[in-house]
């Protein structure tokens, strides 16, 4: 039995994360600010975990969390291109600030390892697909300059602190919990919403862009993995599924799912997109023994069954 400490666990995928921590049982204390994560998503292992609020931002504030914790996973961050692009300054506070404050309260309690949920925003419009961890970064937005930094930082400390990290590049994560109405969640949450509600969904762009989309079970995998798998101090990985779909695709696969036959609103593509996104997955595979298993289509139906269930026809009423 180990104890983690995890940041923004009140998330989307922090949830999921924690959920999985505890079913296996791990202690976990779970630290939010609930700016954007939400009480109710760890309801199913309230009484099982310790339940922190505080800012990352708050290095006093969050340093004592930090005492007798094994593995530190950092996913608290402000994660939207598009918001970033509104508002630099607040996601450099968050994202760059705030994990320096993790990697040091880390350091300092000498926990084992420290895992970042980096990006494959990172990439950008790099030309060449997959995407390689060898591949220069060339970020499009200030949110993907600030995962850039993050990962540098947790390198540095690494090599000078002597403090394991491992850095993850998400690729498009999608599944239960994702919420439907922020300006910035998920495009897959959106189609749905549209669906459900009646309404149209709408692509930015031609909808031949693609994307790896990945369920967020695998992405849970991959995080348990990168905070043991020997050999992974100090390196940067892909996690994806290895596969990229369009989202005309996407939409091809939301009408089979609720038998209609809904055509999509063409928007100008917005500031910052990336074109196409598809993980080569091969170094994590070798190196932490990940393997996705689930795929995009049974990733979308149970995500689709969720909201359903939560929301039904009034899915996404609440931000």
């Amino acid at each position: 039995m180990a104890t983690y400490l995890v940041t923004g666990a009140a998330g989307f995928i922090g949830s999921h994360l924690v959920e999985e921590l505890v079913r296996r049982g791990d202690q976990v204390r779970a630290l939010d600010n609930f700016s954007t994560g939400r009480p109710e998503n760890l309801q199913s292992v309230a009484g099982r975990i310790e339940m922190l609020e505080a800012d990352v931002r708050e290095l006093d504030r969050i340093r004592p969390y930090f005492s007798g914790v094994d593995y530190v996973v950092h996913l608290a961050a402000l994660s939207s291109v598009a918001r970033s692009i509104e508002d630099p300054a607040s996601t450099n506070a968050v994202n760059i600030g705030g994990t320096v404050n993790v990697l040091l309260a880390a350091r300092d309690a000498r926990v084992r390892r420290a895992v970042f949920a980096a990006s494959a925003a990172v990439y950008g419009d790099h030309p060449a697909l997959p995407r390689v961890e060898s591949q220069p970064a060339r970020p499009l937005s200030p949110y993907a300059l600030t995962k850039v930094t993050g990962e540098h930082y947790c390198r540095l400390f690494t090599e000078l602190f002597g403090l394991e990290t491992v850095a993850l590049r998400f690729f498009n994560i999608f599944g239960p919990r994702q919420a439907p109405d922020s300006p910035y969640t998920g495009v897959l949450s959106k189609f749905i919403v549209a669906y459900l509600r009646g309404e149209t969904p709408v692509i930015f762009g031609d909808g031949e862009q693609s994307r790896d989309f990945t369920y967020v079970h695998n992405v849970v995998e991959a995080v348990r993995l990168a905070a043991g798998a020997p050999g992974a101090a100090g390196g940067v990985f892909n996690v994806g599924t290895g596969e990229s779909y369009t989202l005309n695709r996407v939409i091809g696969a939301l009408n089979e799912i609720f038998q209609r036959q809904v055509e999509p609103r063409y928007a100008p593509p917005r500031d910052g997109d990336v074109r196409d996104s598809r993980a080569d997955i091969s170094l994590a595979g070798r190196v932490l023994g990940y393997a996705p298993t689930v795929r995009f289509e049974e990733g979308l139906r149970r995500t689709v069954e969720w909201y359903r269930a939560a929301f039904g026809n009034g899915a996404g009423r609440r931000s």
